[in-house]
Parts: structure tokens; sequence; C-alpha cells
């Protein structure tokens, strides 16, 4: 029965179980906890890993300030370690913008008490203003106050305004060898000068501060890495020294309204520059009133034709070659001489012609200097020119330093030689020209110039520190030995002192007499050069630059001066009279500082020589009386007759004997005399021209009869005299004691063997 009615009941089909909705909601769950997880994960990855040291740089930021501690800057001293340059502490003022309440009101409070920049457009409250609006976490409000300016913000008390120490470059002589030490710009960089040249040495490593700070902003703490100072530099400069030669110069520029100037004194035994002067002039306390052209250091970085200065390179190598001598006659062919198509002429008012090399030297022969060069040939005078320094950098330790102009000789025209022996068509600077004329001071020897101490040239080892002990300068005597790197000879030691007596004749009968110093020999030699138009591109009738170039003293050389005067506008434009009367200024005063016995006598005071005319050369007319003593001495103690040509040629005015028995016509000789003022005006009268008449005694060569030449005493000591006539086989009577000053006759005076020479011998 039972079997029956589950038979006939329907059949089910088992259908699966449906998931519980709890256990759905736990899975979605899991899932969204599983992509949470993920998400953070992959952030925290992100940030942690990838974003590390960002975030770790900006918590810094936040919790701590890093200040830059900036090093003392080192000093620049003088030889004498007086400081020319130096560094003090003072107080700069800084803000936190993001810490003012009120940017306006701050900008305002602050702006009437600090001093800002004049020059800048902005007033002075929207200066600091836009400060503030551009920086966030620093911004600076005014660098390197006064105390007073500091004590007023400081009372102040304002939120976000605070002090800093900062190092300011101070000079204390102010505009003192300005264009030497250069200036320093508001974040302690050389800019210029020394200062630029050698910034990496002068401002050592900087320092790092690290102060932690709260969420108040309060200082927690504070690390701190020492910078390290920056090297100090001794230079060869005297403080004395260059304060002479720029007073010298200012008073030059008063009085003649040249465009620059410069001066440059140079020690002739070392190279070591002692003065380097320029005007005008800059103050590098206030560098930002300066403009570009008075940076300038032009006794390295000006060029220009040096004129008849050059001349002495032209004499040196005509003289160390041989074809030339000192007494040698030259026909300077009445101031004129035409070759390869071109004619060069002796200033207008010299109308010379067969005279002595060193008499055309006195007279700046522009003739006999392109003789002598045609004479030694292109090559010859090329190599001369390249040892004394010309188209090479000196390496003068300043920079903007040029090498000037000068081209080889495959590269000259069919004139340049001639050119270039009268000082065109060659670009020269200060410093080249005063390093040629220590060379002939020092017996012949290249000395590169510095401006370092030999201590601060070592490039090997850069750490090395200056000396910290003066070094005064001495007037040495001889040359350093070992010779520096860079020296070498360039003409024979004789040939130096041939030079030497040729410069004093310079100043004593020539062009250069206002160079005349008191109480020491001086030599050297005047130029006066055309500029080139820049607009016509040609040699300018109005622009010129006047120079001298000198030593002193003559007869044992201490320093070597050279004066550039661009473009005077005075009442001449000659060198005789714009250059040379600073070169007495300024060597008479050093000579004297540095203690130089006197070598001749010591004149009484006078008044100061005129200025030359710029027509025509300086003259000296008045009769030398102590030559004619001389003379007088020389007559008696060789019991000439009274017709003697040698007697007679002591005499104030020529006899008509003695003109017979000279080799020459009358304005053709040059033979140098005595006279007197009635000769004078006779002279000027005469319708040929009369030969220059400076020199205290006559030239006279007698035709007749093997003779002796009498050698050039003057200048030399008694030991040297008996030496050197005993050698020519004459004798000598010497009056008076140290270097000869006069003597009779006249070098290169023909005399009999056995002729007693008379020299008169003074300090």
């Amino acid at each position: 029965m039972q079997a029956a009615i589950r038979a006939t009941r329907p059949r089910t089909i088992a259908t699966p179980r449906a998931m519980p909705m709890k256990l759905a909601r736990f899975w979605l769950v899991c899932a969204f906890f599983l992509f949470w997880a993920i998400a953070i994960a992959g952030r925290l990855f992100w940030l942690q890993i990838i974003r590390h040291n960002d975030y770790v740089e900006r918590a810094e930021k936040q919790q701590q300030r890093t200040f830059e501690v900036a090093p003392r800057r080192g000093v620049l001293y003088d030889r004498n370690m007086h400081e020319l340059a130096m560094t003090v502490q003072v107080d700069s003022i800084y803000a936190v913008p993001s810490e003012i309440d009120d940017q306006k009101a701050a900008a305002r409070t602050l702006a009437a008490i600090v001093h800002t920049d004049p020059e800048d457009k902005l007033s002075r409250e929207d200066q600091i203003a836009h400060r503030l609006e551009e920086g966030k976490n620093f911004a600076w409000v005014a660098r390197r106050v006064t105390p007073e300016v500091s004590a007023k913000v400081r009372a102040l008390n304002m939120k976000g305004i605070y002090t800093q120490k900062e190092f300011q470059r101070f000079y204390p002589d102010n505009q003192i060898a300005a264009q030497v030490l250069g200036y320093v710009g508001l974040d302690d960089n050389g800019l210029g000068g020394l200062e630029g040249k050698f910034d990496g040495k002068l401002h050592g490593v900087p320092g790092r501060m690290f102060t932690a700070m709260d969420a108040r902003r309060h200082v927690l703490g504070s690390i701190a890495h020492e910078p390290e100072p920056g090297q100090n530099l001794q230079l060869t400069i005297d403080e004395n020294i260059q304060f002479m030669a720029e007073r010298a110069l200012e008073h030059n520029m008063e009085r003649t309204h040249a465009d620059n100037g410069t001066v440059v004194v140079q020690d002739v035994h070392t190279g070591q520059i002692l003065a380097l002067a320029i005007r005008p002039t800059f103050n590098p306390n206030q560098f930002r009133h300066t403009t570009p052209a008075l940076l300038k250091n032009h006794a390295v970085s000006d060029v220009y034709e040096p004129g008849s200065t050059f001349k002495l390179v032209t004499y040196s190598a005509a003289l160390d070659q041989g074809v030339t001598h000192p007494d040698d006659m030259i026909d300077c062919q009445g101031g004129a001489i035409t070759f390869n198509g071109r004619t060069i002429h002796d200033d207008k008012a010299d109308h010379y012609h067969v005279i002595t090399v060193h008499e055309a030297l006195e007279h700046s022969s522009d003739v006999a200097a392109v003789k002598l060069a045609l004479k030694m040939g292109p090559e010859n005078f090329y190599r001369y020119i390249h040892d004394f320094g010309f188209g090479s950098r000196t390496g003068a330790e300043l920079p903007g330093e040029t090498r000037g102009l000068l081209r080889t000789p495959n590269k000259w025209g069919s004139t340049s030689i001639g050119s270039i022996a009268i000082g065109q068509e060659i670009g020269v600077t200060p410093i080249q020209l005063v390093s040629m004329v220590s060379t002939i001071a020092n017996g012949g020897v290249y000395l590169p110039p510095h401006v370092l101490m030999p201590a601060e040239l070592d490039t090997n080892n850069p750490k090395s520190t200056a000396p910290q002990v003066p070094q005064p300068f001495r007037a040495g005597e001889e040359l350093p030995d070992p010779l520096p790197s860079g020296a070498h000879r360039v003409m024979s030691t004789m040939t130096a002192a041939e030079m030497r007596k040729m410069m004093e004749g310079v100043v004593l009968y020539g062009t250069g007499k206002p160079a005349q110093l008191n109480g020491y020999s001086s030599g050297g030699k005047t130029g006066t050069a055309q500029k080139v138009d820049p607009v016509t591109h040609l040699y300018s009738k109005t622009m010129h630059v006047a120079s001298f170039a000198g030593i002193a003293p003559v007869n044992n050389p201490v320093i070597a001066v050279a004066v550039i005067m661009d473009n005077p506008k005075g009442a001449s434009y000659y060198g005789t009279a714009v250059s040379a009367p600073v070169f007495a200024e300024v060597a008479q005063q050093v000579l004297e500082y540095l203690s130089v016995p006197h070598d001749i006598e010591v004149r009484a005071p006078k008044t100061p020589l005129k200025e030359a005319k710029a027509e025509t050369p300086i003259h000296e007319d008045d009769a030398n009386a102590d030559q004619a003593e001389v003379n007088g001495l020389f007559a008696a103690a060789n019991d000439l007759p009274a017709d003697d040509p040698l007697r007679q040629s002591q005499q104030s005015a020529p006899q008509p004997a003695l003109a017979a028995a000279v080799q020459s016509t009358p304005g053709a000789t040059g033979e140098p005399t005595a006279r007197t003022e009635q000769e004078t005006a006779s002279n000027k009268s005469d319708a040929a021209p009369s030969p220059p008449s400076e020199r205290p005694s006559n030239f006279v060569t007698i035709s007749d009869g093997k003779k002796l030449s009498v050698p050039t005493l003057v200048g030399l000591p008694i030991r040297s005299v008996i030496e050197m006539t005993a050698a020519a086989g004459l004798q000598v009577q010497i009056s008076g004691s140290g270097t000869v000053r006069e003597q009779a006759p006249a070098p290169g005076t023909q005399v009999p063997s056995g002729t007693k020479i008379v020299v008169r011998c003074g300090r």
C-alpha cells in the first residue's frame, strides 16, 4: 500500500542550494578591503620609495633652515704688508615673507629706515614689497647696512625680520691702485683686477649652518660647518710709491686735460712693478657708481704707437749688431729721407746734416733711425724687437693684457722697416715700454714684469700662502741668480752701458730736458705719436699720444718709469712738455723716498721748467761755466800753444783756424758748441742753419796725423776712468771725487798719444 502511494506521488528534481546573503556580503567586504589595501600600499610605495627624497627635503625645509656662511676673503697686501683690500663684518637684513602678516605695512616701515639702491627705478617701498612677494621663505631687505641702520631695525622687533652677519670688502686707501685691485660685487665675487683674476684663491670655501626649528619657528639647535678663509696675496706695489705716482699723474691730468694717463714704475733688477697709476679712476668702495671705461687697466690693455720712444729699440739693436757706435757720424740729410717711394721727415724745426749717432738720438732724428734700421735688415731688427718683449704678453698677472701689435717681417710692406724704426706700424702697451727701458738699465737682460711677490707665483701649490713679512723695496745692483722664468739676454752689457749714456744725453742736451732731476742723473726718451682717427682711419692731426720712458740714476739704475698721456689738450702735445715733467716729479720723489745716494750735485731750488713750444725742441743756450773751467785746465795741463786747434776747441767761439781743421762744412757737421747768447743770435740769422749747439764742448776731428780718440768718461767712477784712459794710451788729471761730471776734451776728439785728459768729478 505504502509502496503504491509512493509510486503515485510526483517525483521532484534536486537543485543546488543558493549562496547565503551573508556570505556574499563577506566576500564583497573582503574585495573592498583588498582593493583599499592595494591602493594604500601603492600610495605608501609611491611616497616612501619613489618620492622619499623629495618629501625628506620638504620636511627639512619646514623643520630646518640652512644658511651659507660666507668665508672671509683673503687680504691684498702691498710689499710692506699694508692692507690694500681687506674684509670687515657688517649686518645684512633679511625677511621670511611667510611669517609676515601684512607685507605692505612691513615694506612701508622698513623703507623709511634701510638704504636701498638709488639707481633702481622702483621706490624704496616698492623695492622691498616686490622682494617680499617674490620670496616665500627668504628675501633680502638690505645688505651690508651701517651699524646705525641695523640697530634701528632690531629695535622694531618686527615679526619675520632678521639680521645676519656678512663680510664686506673694504679698501682703506679708496682710489689707490683701483684698476690693479679691482672690486668685489654684492655676492663677494671678484670683479676686475686682481680680485677677479685670483677670485678662486681669494674667495675661500663657504661654510654651512643647519638650524632646527619647531612649528612656531623657534630655534631648537644648530650645527655649523666652518668656512675656509681665502688666501692672502702680497703685491710688489709699494703703497707710498703708488701714491706718489698717482698724485703726479693727477696733477698732470689737470694741466693737460688728457683723455687718460698711465704711469708705471718698475724695479729694473727684478722686474717687479712698484707702482701702476691710471687716471681717470674710481673708488672700489663705491663700485656701483663707476662705468666700464673707468675699470679699464690702460697699462696692459691699451695698445698705441709708441713714436720716438721706440727709437731706443732701434738704436740698441744697431749698437749691439755693430752697425754703428755712439760717436760715429751719420748724415741726417737735412731732415728728410726718401726710400721705396716714401719720404720720412724729421721735426719741421730740425734740419741736421752730419752729426754723431748719440746727437741723432738726443734730437730724435727720424732719418737717423731709419738709416740704422735699414743697415740691420728686417730679420735682425725684428729679432731684437721680439726679444724686448713686444708682440707677446708679459705675464704680469693682470687681467685683460694684450699682446700688442707686431707683424713678422714677411708681412711687412716695402717701407715698414722705416716706419717701425720710428715707432709706427707697431702697437705696444705701457707695461711693455717700461720693461724695455728696464732691460737697458739692468745691463741688457729682459725680466718679465710682475705685480705679485715671487712666493705667489707658485702655480704648482695652490694652497701656498703669502709670506706674512714685509718685503720693502731696496735698491739692488745685481740681477737675480738664477734668472727667473722668461728672463733672457737681449743685448750685451757694453751696448746697454752705451745706451744709458745716450739716454742721459737726451735728458741733458736733447728733447728730454724737463726730465732732469736734482741730485740724480737720469736718462730717457721722449715720444709724440699721432693717433689714428676712428672716422677717417688716417693719422689725425689733432689727436696724439705723448710719452716718456726713462731710468734713474743713470750710473747705477734703480727704477724705470714710463709715462703715457693719451690725447693731451693743453698748450703742447709733445712728450717733452707733457710727459717728461711727470717722470721728473715721480722719479725725484721715489729716489728720495728710497734714500738712494745722490750721484750728482744737488742744485738750489729754482722755478719749474717752462713748457716747451710745440714747434721747436728745447735748447740749452747758456754757457757752462764748470765745463769752461775744465777746458782751461786741459789746455794748461797739456801746455798747448795759443794757436793749437785743441786749445781753440775749448773756447766759447770757434776761430777760423779751427773751422779749417774740422772735416766738414758749416751747416752739415752737427758739432755741438758751448755758445754765448750773441753767437746764438748770429747763428739764427745765418742763411744756412747751424748745427745743434747743446753740448758743453766741441766734438773736433783733426784731419792730419794719426791720432787717438778720446773715450766717453762722463758718469764713470774714478777707477774706471784710470783704467780706460791707460788702455787708450792717454793720461788723466782728476779734480774732485765720485763720478765724472765733466771732461775735456769731448768724447771722440782726436788727440796725440799721451795727451792728459782732464776730468771733474762730483757726487
